[in-house]
């Protein structure tokens, strides 16, 4: 335990800045001890305990889950991380880990009012290195993705990992949550990226596993076991990013299509083609379509007429002289004239391509302005994306009336966002207070069909009755007996997963 710290309840500050007069009557005198420790180890500006500044922290990105901190600690560096756990562990106060606050699942906000401290690793910024030969950079766990994507391209490479909330998301959250994206298709997933990572366990050991190897066959893949964990085995603080070389060429395609299995058929189609050059295939309702029209501003539909179902696919190469504008052009005409599609449209400038990618990425953000809704991240197989779609409307229209299906996502790789929205004109705090119900019904399509309910966005909070009902015993044991190794008295990241 530490020695009694020294701070005045009539002071305006104690030695370390903090204002303890006023607020003081709110916090034990061990949770006042244990911050005016913290402060002396993380300096100016590392612990923050005004209401109105810790209160984003405590609130999830889609406004599901509101919890307040005890209060939000700001390390500079992996060394101010590993003091604030040690005393954190101490005294037995659980600690949050928070990078941009992204979370679709109320991953990294408290889960109990008062209770917890929020670590945010925003201050951790830097990008270390980058090694354009070998391809691999190191960043920090406060990198925002975007940062991380500019720096790649800076240094005439790409991070090939790109997702709607990259401008907030951090490179902390996205390896925890082994977030997915468009890119998936052609690079994986974000643990697919990850060659080395540095963790803080929930003792404060440092864990300095940043290596840039390919190749390193040295017994357990650690890296792996925190890539996914949702912050529940220790705190990533850095990470060295496998990089791939920046394409020469880019050809980007909107298609109107009649169906969900003529999607298919075009995916195919590209994938036979040319399976290399094919980095993105997404899918977009024309329901989810119709909802950008309603709330993403200067919303303009890239093709002629509407469409009940729509694609947006990339094709990509590092090669200068591809054909790549011919075979693109090639598969869609003979498309076109098999009735797979109704309409294309190709990008013909830069800025065109990126008000293609606008419509997709805006479409989490309409749909939050259009009311309540109940999300669902889940993958089936690639072949019973039509199955899952059919049935899914099906059921809404019978158990769920009035709910509108929102669907789009990866199909490619068979992970669909099938969200469901309040009906028009409905009660929103009506239709939320269902949404559990609504889950179990499209989780037992999707797991009949041999799917997953949770394919790109984690537990966290919302999923964890899922979680429980959904994996095996098996499962869950191994898993509970990985975290008593590491986090024996559970104070990382608390109410998550499990």
């Amino acid at each position: 335990m530490w020695p009694q710290a020294r701070c005045s309840q009539t002071e305006q500050h104690d030695q370390h800045g903090l204002p303890w007069l006023g607020w003081h009557r709110r916090y034990s005198r061990l949770m006042i001890n244990l911050l005016d420790h913290l402060a002396a180890a993380l300096g100016p500006g590392g612990v923050i305990i005004a209401p109105e500044d810790i209160a984003p922290f405590g609130t999830d990105w889609r406004g599901l889950v509101s919890n307040m901190p005890r209060a939000v600690l700001r390390p500079r560096d992996t060394a101010g991380v590993a003091a604030a756990l040690r005393l954190c562990a101490a005294a037995g106060v659980p600690v949050v880990p928070q990078g941009g606050n992204t979370s679709m699942v109320a991953g990294a906000v408290p889960s109990r009012d008062g209770a917890e401290l929020v670590l945010s690793l925003s201050r951790m910024n830097a990008v270390r290195a980058i090694d354009a030969a070998g391809l691999t950079m190191e960043v920090e766990a406060g990198v925002t993705l975007r940062a991380a994507q500019d720096a790649a391209r800076d240094a005439g490479a790409l991070l090939p990992l790109s997702i709607g909330s990259e401008g907030s998301a951090q490179i902390g959250g996205v390896i925890s949550t082994n977030a997915g994206g468009n890119n998936t298709l052609r690079f994986g997933n974000a643990r697919d990226l990850v060659l080395g990572l540095e963790v803080v366990l929930a003792d404060g050991t440092i864990w300095n596993g940043l290596r840039r190897l390919r190749k390193d066959n040295t017994g357990y893949a650690l890296r792996q076991l925190f890539a996914g964990a949702e912050g529940t085995l220790g705190i990533v603080t850095a990470a060295v990013l496998r990089l791939a070389r920046a394409p020469r060429q880019r050809q980007t395609c909107f298609c109107a299509i009649p169906s969900v299995e003529a999607a298919l058929d075009l995916f195919a189609r590209f994938r036979d083609e040319d399976e290399a050059a094919l980095y993105a295939f997404e899918y977009i309702s024309g329901a989810a379509m119709a909802v950008n029209q309603s709330y993403m501003p200067d919303f303009r539909l890239p093709l002629e007429t509407a469409s009940p179902h729509y694609v947006l696919l990339e094709l990509a190469t590092t090669r200068r002289r591809d054909p790549l504008r011919e075979t693109m052009e090639a598969v869609l005409a003979d498309a076109l004239e098999a009735g797979v599609i109704t309409d294309a449209a190709i990008a013909e400038s830069e800025a065109q391509r990126a008000a293609f990618w606008a419509i997709r990425e805006h479409l989490s953000e309409s749909q939050r302005r259009a009311g309540a809704s109940v999300k669902n991240d889940v993958s089936v197989p690639v072949a019973a994306v039509p199955s899952l779609l059919a049935r899914a409307a099906a059921m809404l229209g019978a158990r769920h009336p009035g709910a509108r299906m929102v669907a789009f996502g990866h199909i490619g790789d068979g992970n669909i966002h099938l969200n469901a929205l309040q009906p028009e004109d409905g009660d929103a705090a009506a239709f939320a207070a269902r949404g559990e119900d609504l889950m179990e019904d499209v989780n037992a399509i999707v797991m009949e069909l041999g799917g997953s309910f949770s394919a790109e966005h984690g537990i966290g909070q919302i999923k964890t009755h899922a979680f429980g009902q959904l994996r095996s015993a098996a499962e869950r044991e191994i898993m509970h007996r990985i975290r008593a190794a590491l986090d024996p008295a559970a104070t990382l990241n608390p109410g998550k997963l499990f």
